[in-house]
């Protein structure tokens, strides 16, 4: 409960989309956090890769946020959006969100990311990615 869009907000989400994204460039960009994750997670590819590992969960988590990112580009309101009382206050005030969207990935990872935007350009910015353990914490939901 909470996090899930009603049928409602994902009508006007898909229309704000299309008046947002008129005439502008779309622009998908990861904080210091996210691109260190998504860096560690390539290298840990390439190693796998030339290992001869042709499936594991690594480059399952790659291809979802690779995908996620594909998915932004076309649709900056392509995730769930985040109720605002459950932003947490560090993002807020590291990165002025004042708005925050959440993507699932492969193996219950999270892409979290806010949109910014003015007459040119819509930006993507991703603020973090990482496992549901951490989303959590982060969130403040406790088990």
């Amino acid at each position: 409960m909470g996090l899930q869009s009603k049928p409602k907000t994902r009508k006007r989400n898909k229309k704000r989309a299309r008046n947002l994204m008129i005439n502008k460039k779309i622009k998908v960009v990861l904080s210091n956090e996210a691109n260190k994750v998504y860096t560690e997670l390539n290298e840990l590819v390439v190693e796998e890769i030339k290992k001869g590992i042709q499936s594991s969960f690594h480059q399952a988590l790659l291809r979802s946020i690779k995908r996620a990112s594909e998915l932004l580009k076309k649709n900056p309101f392509a995730g769930n959006q985040i109720q605002k009382r459950l932003i947490p206050k560090n993002y807020i005030i590291k990165y002025d969100a004042e708005n925050l969207w959440r993507i699932e990935l492969a193996n219950r990872w999270r892409l979290i990311y806010t949109i910014k935007g003015n007459r040119i350009e819509v930006i993507n910015f991703i603020v973090n990615i990482y496992d549901h353990k951490k989303y959590d914490k982060d969130f403040g939901y406790r088990y």
